[in-house]
């Protein structure tokens, strides 16, 4: 029996105030994609993000996980999540790289329940997989930019996330770090984590992600190939 999407928008609309800003919006992330999502400042991209975390309600139209209502979803520790980088808040929070990814498992250890070593396991395996274990101590205030951004990566991962979403993940990170962050994804991915990823960076990600959506007028299509090139020639409007 075939797998149902691992995240699907049926009809979705949205509006602020008397603006439409998604207008009938559809597509379906299989199990094993990698899909960006592109488009313009205001085209809607972070509205899509925040009603896929429950954060917004549609006008119309629903979103599906793993197959059920998001209405009734319950399955929250199957989506990791990387928002945009915030070196203001981290620059001053007072705790180490350890410390934060186990963050992510507070409601499978119990409030106020030690943290046992199955836990720390999780945890050092997490950043093992990123290439960030040797710093597992370090306060996350001395982090660079791209470091930092692996951490979050392996904070999403610790609780077995099957689908990956990322807002912006190499916002306010330098081109060298980009690249490394992608290629880390990339290889998340090809070990059966579906990925759905918000980004300007369409021309450095482009060649690590198996579909490309644009986020135009209100509407979302998938690019391909052709219509890909064009979009990174700077030219585009898509039917």
């Amino acid at each position: 029996m075939d797998k149902p999407p691992v995240l699907e928008a049926s009809f979705l609309f949205f509006k602020y105030g008397d603006e439409t800003l998604l207008g009938g919006v559809n597509f379906k992330v299989m199990p094993g994609d990698f899909v960006a999502v592109t488009g313009s400042n205001g085209a809607g991209k972070s509205t899509l993000f925040r009603l896929i975390l429950n954060e917004l309600s549609p006008a119309s139209g629903g979103i599906f996980l793993f197959g059920e209502d998001l209405k009734h979803f319950k399955g929250w520790p199957r989506i990791g999540y990387v928002q945009q980088a915030n070196p203001a808040y981290t620059s001053s929070f007072p705790a180490t790289v350890e410390e934060v990814v186990l963050s992510n498992l507070y409601s499978r250890i119990g409030l106020f329940r030690p943290v046992r070593k199955v836990h720390r396991k999780s945890v050092l395996g997490a950043l093992r997989l990123v290439g960030m274990s040797q710093l597992k101590n370090r306060m996350i205030s001395e982090l660079s930019g791209g470091q930092l951004q692996r951490v979050m990566v392996a904070r999403a991962l610790v609780s077995g996330c099957e689908l990956l979403l990322l807002d912006e993940p190499v916002t306010g990170i330098d081109a060298e770090a980009a690249e490394s962050l992608y290629e880390l994804l990339h290889k998340i991915n090809r070990d059966g984590v579906t990925i759905f990823m918000v980004t300007h960076d369409i021309g450095r990600c482009a060649k690590y992600v198996s579909r490309v959506l644009c986020l135009e007028d209100g509407t979302i299509v998938e690019l391909n190939r052709e219509q890909l090139e064009r979009e990174l020639l700077n030219k585009h409007r898509h039917r």
